[in-house]
Formats: C-alpha cells, sequence, structure tokens
C-alpha cells in the first residue's frame, strides 16, 4: 500500500513560515535542494492545499526562465508530470498536472491508494496535513529542520489531543546546518 507523506521544511521551534507568512529562511542551498530533488522522485502523487499550490506554480513555467540552473531544471521536469490534486474552496481551477479534489481528504486518499501506480502520496500545506493528521492518514513525517526560531506563524505539527507514537526512520545533517528527520508513524 502506498505511504501517504508529510515532507516541509520547519524553524526549530516548529513553524513552516513565520508569522509574517515569510519562509525565506528555509530556502535550501544546494546540498538540501539535491535532496528535495531526490525524494520528489519517490512521490506518485501530490495533494496540496491552495497557498502551497500557489506557490509551487511557478514551477510550472520554471524551465521558460533563462535565469534557472540545471538542479531547477531537473526539479521541474520532475514536478510539472507529477500527479497533483489540489484542496481548495476558492479556486475554480487548476493548471499543469494538477486537478481540484472531488471528494474530501479521507476519499482521495483512499482513491490513489486503489489506482495501481507506484511512489508515496505527499501531502504538502500545514492546514491539508492537520487534517489528514486528525483523520490517521500520515503514515510518515519528514521535517527539514532549518537552524533558525522564528517565533510562531504556521506549525508545521498540528495542535492535537491525540498522542501519537513515531519510529525513527532516518536523519541526516547538511554542510548548511539543516537536519532532516524522518519518522514512521508505529502502528
Amino acid at each position: 500500500m502506498r505511504s501517504v507523506t508529510y515532507s516541509m521544511s520547519v524553524s526549530l521551534d516548529g513553524y513552516i513560515a513565520g508569522p509574517d507568512g515569510g519562509f525565506d529562511w528555509g530556502e535550501p542551498d544546494e546540498e538540501v535542494f539535491r535532496f528535495w530533488i531526490d525524494e520528489i522522485r519517490q512521490v506518485g502523487a501530490h495533494l496540496l492545499g491552495r497557498r502551497l499550490y500557489e506557490t509551487m506554480l511557478f514551477w510550472e513555467t520554471a524551465d521558460q526562465d533563462p535565469s534557472i540552473d540545471d538542479s531547477g531544471l531537473e526539479w521541474t521536469a520532475l514536478w510539472k508530470p507529477l500527479p497533483k490534486v489540489v484542496f481548495s474552496t476558492t479556486l475554480s481551477t487548476v493548471q499543469g498536472n494538477a486537478r481540484l479534489a472531488s471528494g474530501g481528504l479521507a476519499e482521495e486518499i483512499e482513491r490513489l491508494r486503489a489506482e495501481p501506480g507506484e511512489g508515496d502520496i505527499a501531502i504538502g500545506g500545514a492546514t491539508l496535513a492537520a487534517e489528514a493528521a486528525a483523520l490517521d492518514l500520515i503514515d510518515e513525517y519528514r521535517a527539514m529542520v532549518y537552524p533558525v526560531l522564528v517565533g510562531g506563524g504556521i506549525p508545521f505539527f498540528p495542535q492535537r489531543e491525540r498522542r501519537v507514537d513515531l519510529e525513527l526512520v532516518e536523519t541526516r545533517t547538511f554542510s548548511s546546518r539543516v537536519v532532516y528527520s524522518h519518522y514512521r508513524v508505529a502502528r
């Protein structure tokens, strides 16, 4: 069965965006970006909330930007064909290889798990991940922890009233002092 993963950059104090909505502190250096490229190769479908979808629209046309480097071109070549499902109550259309969700999150994940295909089902965006976590749909948490305290904002982990035990799968420290932690939900 395909795993559902939640993977984002996060500040040491637990936020994916600061109080002003900014996440410039999480811009990856070349080594971290290469890691993200390898990670996206393992994804078979990506579920996004509206805000992350709008942020990631850049990559739909990045290959037309003459200033984009080879790593950016490689990411774009992997991102553009990747099937994406966007959860939004305000958008009426989406671009690229994306579609608006036709059902609830649990139904979409169940449908994707039933379809033939390989690769993880990745969830992007804290709001969508919080909903998936509340429904106990996340199998793996992958945090790219940046050495910065932003003091508030959008939390990586949803606030919920139940305990979730995790098993450490992998850690890695990058030369930029960023630390990757990969956990599997213990079931």
